[in-house]
């Protein structure tokens, strides 16, 4: 049966859950600024990202959307995409996607992306979209308001608080991963503590934040907030230190705080095994392979989720795409997740280790109901 059997056609018409992802550009890209966007490092003079597996990939799985042939060259393709404009693009890209739910990611990014709604409305047939707040752009703006050190953690907690009553939010995220590492003290900060990091970033000027105790206290304030949280892991731009986004670096804070809220780890890339360990033996905790999905390439992608499941609990994994900037990476992201995972229950399938049914249950619960059991999306969120 493989690509046209019922696992194959089941996860091809499943509307998705991207429990998380971001906007994409709004306005025209040259050449330039595309190949800007396909990358997580930079475009290097001689070096096009279009020369990539992901550069190969849009050539290939996204060219005939923009009544292109596939592998098209990389200057016919811009020069579509320009033809096209921003709007038609992000409209035929998002639609093809067959993403029904956004969690969108809205503390980074320039101006000039579409807002949460926007890529709701361009995806169309009835697609919603939901915020998920970014935690260390809520610190950073109580700093640039002015705080003194002794009343940012309460000021702080009170932003949080405010930012998650919004209505449409429905997670929390720290990209500690990037600022500071996981292997940190895993305990709650102390007052004393928490006044004098304040004090030392305060006295900088504010800005990034990056201070360890600071860091540990945004943690700890995000499992009050009673929330998903999910955290950055793994892959990501030459600003993060990989061997420091090994998830497997919070255990004693997953121990210290078992039974709060729900730890989704995103992406996880090249620590996949690793967090389906941490989801194996933690009730609190879950994982995706976003955004190394399209990078890899539909492709690959059966790999990288072979890894990813060889212990997790089968209620833990979601989907994600952790598309960025260009409507590309949604259809991609989506695209290698539902190949993939086809691929690969059909050959637990087709080796008798699993039956049918348990699989096409499975390809359900990953591709949209285990995201819908973990965030409860209600029409009124």
């Amino acid at each position: 049966m493989g690509a046209d059997g019922p696992l194959a056609r089941t996860l091809a018409a499943l509307p998705l859950v991207d429990h998380h992802c971001h906007g994409v550009v709004t306005a025209g890209l040259d050449r330039a600024g595309f190949e800007s966007l396909l990358t997580e490092g930079a475009a290097w003079p001689g070096v096009s990202p279009f020369d990539t597996p992901v550069g190969v990939a849009v050539r290939r799985h996204c060219a005939p959307l923009l009544d292109l042939p596939r592998h098209a060259p990389a200057e016919e393709y811009v020069d579509r995409r320009a033809g096209l404009g921003a709007a038609e693009v992000n409209r035929r890209l998002l639609s093809a996607a067959g993403t029904e739910v956004f969690c969108v990611d809205t503390g980074f990014g320039p101006d000039g992306l579409t807002t949460a709604g926007q890529l709701a409305e361009a995806a169309g047939a009835g697609a919603v979209a939901y915020e998920v707040v970014r935690l260390e752009g809520v610190a950073e703006a109580v700093a640039t308001a002015g705080v003194e050190p002794d009343e940012y953690a309460g000021v702080f907690e009170s932003a949080a608080w405010a930012a998650v009553r919004r209505p449409g939010v429905v997670a929390v995220k720290s990209v500690a991963a990037y600022r500071t590492g996981f292997d940190l003290d895993p305990a709650r900060p102390t007052d004393a503590e928490v006044t004098g990091a304040a004090g030392r970033w305060l006295a900088r000027g504010g800005g990034r934040l990056a201070d360890p105790v600071l860091m540990r206290h945004l943690l700890w304030t995000a499992v009050g907030l009673g929330l998903p949280l999910q955290l950055h892991t793994g892959f990501g731009d030459n600003d993060i230190r990989l061997h420091r986004s090994d998830p497997t670096h919070l255990t004693d804070w997953l121990h210290l705080t078992s039974g709060t809220v729900p730890v989704m780890l995103l992406h996880c890339w090249p620590y996949q095994r690793q967090a389906a360990y941490l989801a194996a033996v933690f009730e609190q905790v879950y994982l995706d392979v976003g955004l190394a999905l399209h990078h890899v390439g539909p492709g690959r992608a059966r790999a990288v989720l072979a890894e990813a499941t060889e212990i997790t609990p089968f209620r833990k994994l979601l989907y994600s795409s952790d598309a960025y900037g260009v409507a590309e990476f949604h259809l991609l992201g989506a695209l290698a997740f539902r190949r993939g995972l086809a691929a690969l229950l059909q050959e637990r399938v087709d080796s008798d280790e699993l039956s049918l049914p348990d699989a096409l249950r499975i390809a359900r619960w990953a591709g949209r109901d285990n995201a819908r059991r973990v965030y409860r999306f209600t029409d009124d969120t």
